[in-house]
């Protein structure tokens, strides 16, 4: 630990008006992971169903959550200071709403943050406050804190596999928009999803795409509930489900091949070696799609318009944390790992928040315009 000194000063130095105010903001920033723990501890409380569209009484959620009483009030107190809950005007004991942010964290919600934050209470957190030990050591803390591998630990646990696919649907459901106007996914296309997880993007855009057919390509414990939502759509006509590696191969005949927050899971040299299976299984025409945060991505400061020009720097942050030689890339990274598999950039697009989808062909084609949106 950093020692911190001590020498005896004459008198205490008193910071003038812009010193005071960074000195407050540095403070904000160190007591953030408490702010981040009140929003947890609501989900895991279930809070915000609780409320729903009501207002109860401290007492009352206490009563439907089997929370302490008098310190669920003061956690709801700070709710209402963090802009998730508001007060609701009215005689006798305190009632509490939601507010629109708060809404998010509803099981129904459009965009639902709840298994987000579930998944951070309950897996990711431990990591993160190991924060300095990885730096320090120059390796993720995850492996060494939960005895396996992330995604080793999703896969023996059906309900924390379940949290983190929900987690990935709702946040798929902030780009899905964005990713289908980036990308031509119209005519009669075989669209195959590397590692698509349960199957929610692919629901999406079959959905939009009549024409459009789909493989996943997923590992075992995966495939059962991506089954389940595909034939839950009406899509097991137009959607085979398959069981496989990617860092073994990749099935060909696809015309898009999608890897969606793959890559940035992964060192270089295994992202080169997904790459290059992509690569091999692609035929002259087809395109590979990358989805994932930029490391370098600019975004303007306006909450309405997504998430803040910080979001690569937290993402960047979260994967040093949990994979070995995970991390956040910026454009040109992304652009050097495709083009050492063969593939070339064809189109960038940058959607709210950061997010790039990077269109890439095999080199040695016929030039395209396109270039950055």
């Amino acid at each position: 630990m950093t020692a911190v000194s001590t020498h005896p000063t004459a008198a205490v130095a008193v910071p003038d008006r812009a010193q005071a105010a960074h000195a407050w903001h540095m403070r904000e920033l160190i007591y953030g992971h408490v702010r981040s723990r009140a929003v947890c501890a609501a989900a895991e409380l279930g809070l915000a169903d609780a409320i729903g569209s009501g207002a109860p009484t401290a007492a009352g959620l206490a009563a439907s959550t089997g929370a302490d009483r008098d310190l669920l009030a003061r956690l709801l107190r700070a709710l209402v200071s963090f802009g998730v809950l508001r007060r609701v005007s009215g005689e006798g004991e305190a009632r509490f709403g939601l507010t629109p942010l708060g809404e998010t964290l509803r099981s129904d919600a459009p965009a639902s943050a709840l298994p987000t934050a579930l998944l951070v209470a309950t897996t990711v957190a431990p990591a993160w406050e190991q924060l300095t030990e990885v730096v320090r050591r120059g390796r993720p803390a995850f492996e060494e804190t939960f005895g396996a591998g992330f995604f080793s630990h999703l896969d023996g646990d059906p309900w924390l596999r379940g949290v983190f696919d929900r987690s990935q649907e709702t946040g798929l459901s902030l780009e899905l928009e964005g990713l289908l106007q980036a990308v031509d996914f119209s005519g009669p296309l075989t669209v195959v999803d590397v590692g698509g997880g349960d199957g929610a993007l692919l629901t999406g855009l079959l959905r939009d795409r009549p024409r459009a057919r789909g493989v996943l390509v997923e590992v075992a414990a995966a495939l059962p509930p991506a089954a389940r939502r595909l034939a839950g759509a009406g899509l097991t006509d137009r959607c085979e489900v398959l069981e496989g590696d990617f860092f073994a191969a990749v099935p060909p005949g696809g015309d898009r091949y999608l890897l969606r927050h793959i890559l940035h899971d992964w060192d270089d040299g295994s992202c080169r070696t997904v790459l290059a299976n992509c690569r091999r299984a692609m035929g002259p025409d087809a395109r590979l799609v990358v989805v994932d945060h930029l490391a370098d991505a600019a975004h303007e400061e306006r909450p309405d318009q997504g998430p803040s020009s910080q979001w690569g720097a937290l993402m960047d942050l979260y994967m040093m944390s949990l994979f070995t030689g995970g991390r956040e890339r910026t454009r040109d990274e992304v652009a050097g790992l495709l083009g050492e598999a063969g593939l070339t950039v064809v189109r960038t697009t940058v959607l709210p928040g950061g997010t790039g989808v990077l269109e890439a062909r095999a080199l040695g084609l016929a030039e395209e315009t396109g270039g950055e949106r």
